[in-house]
């Protein structure tokens, strides 16, 4: 493929949303930016599609219009043991749902009306160069050259990033979107044998139904989601009744694998990295898409820097990763903690009742996974 005439000042490898938000606010900085996307707005994700109120300014900021979309607002959390228990908590900063298919199509259009260079179906094979000569970045579309190169590209790890890191434990993720019965201003989450399921409502007349749990237990089930579903899921009896009495959407759900929850890097062969190729927090969190909208924030304000010719690469990278690291490490410590209660028969069991009775120390749990308005 022939190389593009066109200099970016910074090219974006994934067009999620903290790739998309990331491409936004560089625009709104005058920057001349180029996004890749593998896939084609709008699609859906696997997502668990609640987001905490923490980011709704920042959102409408970048002119997404969240007043006008009619969406739930969520206050309140209910989580069920795998033997029917359930502890109901007041979520105090509260949330909304949107489903990704609405979200980052929106955002998509945002972008391009913002002047960001947006390639659809467009796959990255390599990026090359360092801070003093420039970067390209060869892709499906063309080799395309900027001065800057961010990550964008979710949990997966391109194999041209190069990463050698092994994780200890696989997880896959599989979702539906329903129609149910559960009130609208509530999310709740319910445990099961190596895993939990999420369920919230979101935009129009459906609710999100995600679930995480080891492939370990699918493989054990001959891969056959269904027959995992009936012999491990419906243990759960608030979870079989969602499956067995609520209408599923999908003609078939949606799955990704080889997901893995750790810390990863800010940067990695001169490739700066936001969202969850940065680092994931558990799902049962509830706020992965709030720290990448967080995370490109904390990006921009360090490339506005390196822009302005005030700070070298290696010093922006540097201040970047102390600025994620101070919003997002303990998030993900209490992310990983939790995660080693849940989805345990009778640990679970045990936690969720010693925590009814403990409403402060609920309390504190759920603060630590939530953060300030930004």
């Amino acid at each position: 493929m022939e190389k593009s005439s066109e200099q970016y000042d910074c090219a974006i490898v994934g067009g999620g949303l903290a790739g998309l938000c990331l491409s936004i606010q560089l625009a709104g900085q005058g920057l001349h930016v180029v996004l890749f996307e593998q896939k084609s707005y709008p699609f859906h994700r696997v997502c668990g599609e609640y987001i905490s109120m923490e980011s709704w300014d920042f959102l409408e900021r970048l002119g997404v219009p969240l007043r006008d979309m009619n969406l739930p607002r969520i206050t309140k959390l209910g989580v069920s043991s795998q033997k029917g228990f359930m502890l109901h908590a007041p979520l105090v900063s509260g949330g909304f749902g949107i489903s990704r298919f609405t979200l980052d199509d929106t955002l998509s259009r945002l972008a391009k009306d913002r002047g960001v260079v947006v390639l659809e179906n467009c796959r990255v094979s390599a990026v090359e160069g360092s801070d003093s000569q420039g970067y390209e970045t060869k892709t499906s579309a063309g080799t395309f050259c900027s001065r800057v190169v961010c990550g964008s590209f979710g949990k997966y790890t391109p194999a041209f990033v190069g990463d050698s890191r092994r994780e200890r434990t696989n997880y896959i993720g599989v979702k539906y979107h329903i129609r149910t019965d559960l009130a609208a201003d509530r999310i709740e989450l319910h445990n099961f044998q190596d895993g939990y399921c999420g369920i919230s409502k979101v935009d129009g007349d459906r609710y999100c139904l995600c679930y995480l749990t080891t492939a370990a237990n699918l493989a054990r089930h001959g891969r056959h989601i269904p027959e995992m579903e009936e012999q491990v899921l419906f243990k759960n009896p608030r979870l079989k009744y969602y499956f067995q009495n609520s209408d599923f959407l999908f003609p078939e759900p949606m799955v990704i694998s080889n997901v893995h929850f750790s810390y990863r890097s800010t940067a990695s062969g001169g490739m700066l990295r936001l969202g969850d190729a940065a680092g994931c927090i558990t799902p049962l969190c509830g706020n992965g898409m709030s720290m990448a909208m967080r995370a490109s924030m904390l990006l921009a304000e360090s490339l506005a820097v390196f822009f302005k010719n005030q700070k070298n690469g290696v010093e922006v990278a540097a201040l970047y990763e102390r600025a994620w690291k101070g919003a997002f490490s303990s998030r993900i410590a209490a992310g990983m903690y939790l995660q080693n209660l849940f989805g345990k028969s009778t640990l679970t069991d045990w936690s969720l009742r010693l925590l009814a009775n403990s409403p402060a120390l609920t309390r504190k749990l759920i603060s630590l996974t939530h953060g300030d308005r930004f």
